[in-house]
């Protein structure tokens, strides 16, 4: 009878020496790799602080607030060189009321400076893309649907806000005749 050579199961690595490299290998290299990827992102992107992006007016430009409430009757505080805010004055006692003075019956001119800076700083964001059904500037049939209230209901939902526009544009520091110039400012380049 013939005899069979059944083979042993034999390890890659020959001797314990060379078994003991590759065990040591498989830990090493893959902890060297984790290092060096932890270093390579923490620091993409880290600056000295010579870099200008670091000084103290950069850095307070960046966490400088983007909006500030102003309670009513108290005046909104001044911001000064520096970045830092003075105190606001004390709010002044306020007029007796007196009955609003009726809106002008012929709208104003395209080109009234007024109107037209409250315009650019506080609807056109919203109606120079019609953001939230806003008619755009210059659209007449949207502005002529919106129009068939009358002026007079148009100056209203400005100044108190009507569905997704907020009172004055978002902007409560205007008075009611700036809104009124920038609709009137609206209104003129659709006419």
């Amino acid at each position: 009878m013939a005899e069979h050579h059944i083979p042993e199961h034999s390890s890659p690595s020959k001797t314990p020496k060379r078994l003991i490299m590759v065990i040591v290998l498989a830990f090493v290299v893959p902890i060297t790799i984790v290092v060096m990827l932890t270093q390579l992102v923490t620091n993409v992107g880290s600056f000295g602080t010579d870099h200008p992006g670091m000084s103290e007016e950069a850095i307070a430009k960046r966490l400088k607030p983007v909006a500030e409430v102003v309670v009513a009757g108290a005046a909104p505080a001044k911001e000064e060189k520096g970045g830092k805010a003075a105190p606001a004055a004390p709010a002044a006692t306020p007029a007796p009321a007196t009955a609003p003075a009726p809106a002008p019956a012929v709208v104003a001119k395209a080109d009234s400076g007024k109107g037209k800076a409250v315009y650019e700083s506080a609807c056109v964001a919203c109606h120079g893309a019609g953001v939230a059904g806003a008619p755009k500037t210059g659209d007449r049939p949207a502005w002529a649907a919106r129009l068939k209230g009358g002026i007079d209901a148009l100056y209203a939902a400005s100044i108190k806000g009507k569905n997704a526009m907020p009172p004055k544009g978002g902007n409560l520091s205007l008075a009611d005749a700036d809104v009124r110039a920038a609709v009137d400012y609206m209104v003129g380049l659709v006419k």
